[in-house]
């Protein structure tokens, strides 16, 4: 988990929460669904803020729009798959053999799942600070 904490940029004060995100549901451990569920509104507040900022000409309609293609899990995937996200994922043996680790879907709500972690372990500006991290050059608003 040392290195993974090195792509994301931090390093967990308590790394309870990182084992937490990484813990898919299909395990008989705790899980990561309600930091999903958190992180999905971290998410959604961090990119609704840079947008609103790097963007100001832009209408609310279009914000809208470019935040929905930001946030959806084609996108998350994507980040996922850049920072080789299913190679930390706690899985059971049958989502481990159904080809989980590659599945968007479950990494689309892993990146979730450790946005939420980073919010509880560090506050709002170290989760946004992880967001503008994952999608670098996404944001680029040129």
């Amino acid at each position: 988990m040392d290195k993974l904490q090195q792509t994301l940029g931090y390093t967990f004060q308590n790394p309870a929460y990182l084992r937490l995100a990484l813990t898919h549901p299909s395990t008989k451990l705790p899980d990561n669904q309600r930091l999903e569920f958190l992180g999905d509104a971290v998410l959604e507040l961090s990119i609704s803020r840079i947008l609103f900022f790097e963007m100001p000409k832009v209408n609310e309609g279009r914000l809208t729009r470019l935040r929905a293609e930001l946030v959806r899990e084609e996108t998350l995937y994507r980040i996922a798959r850049k920072i080789d996200l299913g190679k930390y994922i706690r899985l059971s043996v049958g989502e481990e053999k159904s080809g989980g680790r590659e599945k968007p879907s479950i990494l689309s709500d892993i990146v979730e799942a450790l946005i939420g972690a980073t919010y509880l372990d560090a506050g709002f500006d170290q989760a946004f600070a992880l967001v503008a991290s994952l999608y670098g050059d996404m944001l680029d608003p040129a």
